[in-house]
């Protein structure tokens, strides 16, 4: 026996030929076998095109499409729960209502329902333990109500209200408040006689007696009639001791003060300038002019103006 053979006997098999499917066969064949949508990606061993159990396997579908058209019955299936009714509807409505009339009153009487002395507070006012959010909350607000109502029975004694503020320094002393106030009150009236003071150094003799003269008659007025005519007696007085440098009968009157100032200092009593407020210089003045000439200016202005005026008044009367 040749190599040939023996591999030919052994290993080989000759291929049987194909039967021949009828028409009837063919279509009974596809009835059973189905409509197969496989993957061209897919990878792996399993390459005939069977059905796999993960969910990019092959989808397999039991008719073929002219099948599924012929078809008078409904074929769909419904996927998920069944739509309710109205009366379905209406039932779950008073479910859901019932369940939440009774979520309400069983948090009213959390928080009615009094404390256990079992349970451990803490310092919140809220129970330890699992709870829910709703309890938790409900014994926080029994709580704020408890301490409040606690603060108004206590009155004011134990609250402090109505009570002045006790101050204290850095070393915690405390701080006589009036007696700050006091010192601050002494402190502003010495300020402010300072500054009085202050004021009435930069004052001149002069306006100084001028005030206290003012004053006096102030006072005087008081007993004085309304009206005053001209032969009262003090209106008179004064008049006559006021000085008028361009009186020409000042020399005919008799001077009480002579040589004396306003503030009662004497004067000097020789020949001075004139100047603008017809101050007369002290008795401690040696007679030389230290001023810049503005006096002299001043009145020598005064003069040629009125002396103009007097001219053109006469040549108007001439012409």
């Amino acid at each position: 026996m040749s190599l040939a053979e023996y591999l030919a006997k052994n290993y080989l098999t000759a291929d049987s030929k194909p039967e021949k499917l009828s028409k009837k066969r063919k279509r009974k064949d596809a009835k059973a076998g189905g409509l197969i949508i496989a993957d061209d990606d897919s990878l792996g061993w399993n390459s005939n095109g069977a059905a796999r159990d993960d969910e990019d396997g092959p989808l397999t579908v039991g008719a073929n499409s002219a099948e599924f058209r012929k078809s008078k019955s409904n074929n769909w299936k419904i996927i998920g729960a069944k739509a309710p009714s109205s009366s379905d509807q209406a039932a779950a409505d008073a479910i859901i209502a019932s369940a939440a009339a009774e979520s309400n009153a069983r948090k009213l009487e959390d928080e009615d329902a009094p404390a256990v002395d079992g349970t451990v507070k803490m310092e919140s006012g809220a129970h330890a333990g699992l709870q829910t959010a709703d309890q938790v909350t409900a014994q926080l607000k029994r709580k704020q109500a408890e301490e409040r109502q606690r603060f108004l029975e206590d009155g004011d004694e134990v609250s402090g209200r109505g009570k002045e503020t006790i101050y204290r320094d850095a070393s915690g002393r405390i701080i006589n408040v009036a007696m700050k106030r006091a010192e601050a009150r002494k402190k502003a009236e010495e300020e402010a006689a300072k500054a009085a003071a202050e004021l009435e150094a930069q004052k001149g003799d002069v306006q100084r007696a001028d005030r206290a003269k003012r004053k006096e008659q102030l006072n005087e007025a008081k007993f004085m009639p309304v009206a005053r005519y001209a032969d009262d007696l003090d209106m008179n007085e004064e008049l006559k001791e006021r000085e008028r440098w361009n009186d020409p009968a000042s020399e005919f009157l008799a001077k009480k003060k002579q040589g004396k100032s306003v503030s009662g200092k004497p004067l000097y009593t020789g020949p001075s300038m004139p100047n603008r407020y017809g101050i007369r210089p002290g008795h401690r003045w040696d007679g030389v002019d230290r001023g810049n000439g503005f006096e002299k200016e001043y009145f020598a202005a005064q003069n040629r103006r009125r002396n103009l005026k007097d001219l053109d008044y006469a040549w108007q009367m001439d012409e």
